[in-house]
């Protein structure tokens, strides 16, 4: 594993972890752009079964988003905008022609393709996994507000709690009340996964707000390259399925794979058949 510091177009900095072949060409380089709350380092046993799955002569590149890592925090005006820069930053460092995001990183990889359209840095190949884009109002943001304010106030296991209920809906979570599922969160997050997403709150409120607050047309996206394949988990939430098909049949040329035992957080969780369908995309 190499491990370097990449200076932003800003001033800031970007922790970039690269697995594989060392010196991979671009079009044997995969970016991976991990979700809200998650750092580079909760996508190393993917980011290594990936570089293994995908052989010799292949790079798997992953950076720590702003506020995250060791990446500096998220800057004034800090939009999509700044993650697409980001995500070209990542680009030119590496030579990567091909991205893969996850959950909210699939969000901030089809914003930056959209954008790279037509110029250098359009991929070669560009895959998603579960990716949290609000296509048409397919995600219910109501949420979002009461979040926020229990971010500002400090009040973590109740921000915690709504993060769950509002993006777990449909499942055993969403069912308990609120004040208990609070009571649990302030409890479990003691564990080092949650002990991270409640340090990483305050990020998550802007890549959150960056990513759902404008409802967006999947004909908006229609101008991505033909063979960008939409992927989903069979157990993850159902509006992550609804996007990735909506997405698909706006995007002519596109693949839509659904994972039937594939979960919401199969990618850091480095689950073997996801893998091998992801390394088959792109050696393909």
């Amino acid at each position: 594993m190499k491990e370097q510091e990449v200076p932003t177009h800003d001033g800031g900095r970007l922790a970039l972890y690269s697995y594989g072949t060392e010196d991979a060409p671009g079009e044997r380089r995969v970016v991976v752009i991990g979700g809200a709350f998650l750092t580079a380092l909760i996508y190393r046993p993917f980011s290594k079964a990936l570089a293994d799955g995908l052989g010799d002569g292949w790079a798997v590149d992953v950076y720590d988003r702003r506020g995250r890592g060791k990446s500096t925090e998220q800057p004034a005006g800090y939009s999509m905008a700044t993650e697409i820069a980001d995500v070209r930053t990542i680009m030119e460092v590496t030579g990567a022609r091909n991205l893969l995001g996850h959950s909210l990183g699939g969000s901030v990889a089809l914003n930056a393709v959209q954008e790279f359209v037509g110029t250098p840095h359009e991929p070669d190949k560009l895959a998603v996994y579960d990716a949290a884009v609000n296509i048409d109002g397919s995600i219910d943001t109501s949420w979002l507000d009461d979040f926020e304010a229990a971010v500002n106030a400090g009040n973590l296991g109740h921000a915690m709690a709504r993060l769950k209920k509002g993006m777990q809906p449909a499942t055993t979570l969403s069912k308990i009340p609120e004040p208990v599922l609070a009571g649990l969160m302030a409890l479990v997050s003691r564990t080092k996964v949650n002990k991270m997403a409640r340090e990483l709150m305050p990020t998550g409120v802007g890549e959150l707000r960056a990513a759902y607050d404008e409802v967006e047309n999947a004909r908006d996206f229609a101008v991505l390259p033909a063979n960008t394949h939409f992927m989903a988990g069979g157990k993850s939430p159902s509006y992550y399925k609804v996007t990735a098909q909506r997405l698909h049949a706006a995007v002519p040329g596109s693949t839509f794979e659904l994972s039937p035992k594939g979960f919401h957080s199969s990618i850091p969780a480095a689950v073997k058949e996801l893998v091998s369908d992801i390394a088959q995309y792109f050696k393909g």
